[in-house]
């Protein structure tokens, strides 16, 4: 089919030709596409045309290029949240429709590093309460969480019952989360979580590092999240000033 009757470029014209054929089932979640040479004669289209396309879907997550194999059409995200809104993973979860879980891997007591102590300032911070656990939607790993609280802020031996570390946080220390600073890299692979994720190894994570305050802005919880990319996106509300 060609689509040189559109008078944009064509590299973008070729993205939506794409787009569409995912949303109307012609190419399905997984599925190899087309050679390259196949798929730009299909189309209408140079090679390198239809390579700057498929570097923007790439980009968008919409597919995955594995070198010497082919390029995939990459799952489309479950779950989907502003990052200007400050919702818990079990919230998110439970907005989709999808049934929230835990499973812990491990809880213990560890000194903070330089970079810690620095983060809780003003607050003198002399032991870490490090907690790692893996949040499931339906029973299936979507989230590894790293949470670090000062000790004497959660109930360690109760954190097996609640899923919600901010809920938890909250009743206990009757300290309660209002913002968070957020940073967000991109992990391309990591052994011990790829594995519990149940990752390809060519798959993407979202890394969120955020530390989170109260009202009266105390540093209360630093988090290590991270995401896997098939199932999460993330997006932001920006306004022109």
């Amino acid at each position: 089919m060609s689509i040189r009757i559109d008078s944009r470029h064509l590299y973008l014209q070729v993205i939506d030709e794409i787009k569409r054929d995912i949303e109307n089932g012609t190419y399905k979640t997984k599925q190899k596409l087309p050679s390259e040479f196949q798929l730009s004669k299909q189309l209408g289209v140079s090679r390198a045309t239809l390579r700057e396309a498929l570097r923007i879907l790439e980009e968008e997550n919409v597919v995955i290029r594995r070198h010497g194999v082919g390029t995939f059409v990459n799952p489309k995200p479950i779950f989907s949240s502003g990052i200007e809104q400050l919702n818990s993973v079990t919230y998110m979860i439970e907005q989709s429709g999808k049934v929230p879980g835990s499973q812990f891997l491990s809880t213990e007591f560890v000194e903070p590093t330089e970079e810690e102590r620095l983060k809780y300032m003003p607050e003198e911070i002399n032991t870490l309460a490090k907690i790692e656990r893996v949040r499931t939607a339906d029973n299936n790993p979507v989230v590894f969480c790293i949470d670090k609280v000062p000790d004497g802020l959660v109930p360690l031996d109760q954190i097996h019952n609640e899923d919600s570390l901010f809920k938890l946080l909250e009743e206990y220390s009757g300290k309660r989360i209002s913002y968070a600073v957020t940073y967000i890299e991109p992990i391309s692979y990591h052994d011990r979580i790829y594995e519990v994720l149940k990752c390809d190894p060519d798959q993407s994570l979202l890394l969120l590092k955020q530390m989170h305050y109260t009202d009266e802005d105390e540093p209360i919880l630093y988090s290590a999240n991270y995401f896997r990319s098939d199932v999460f996106s993330f997006h932001v509300l920006r306004k022109r000033l």
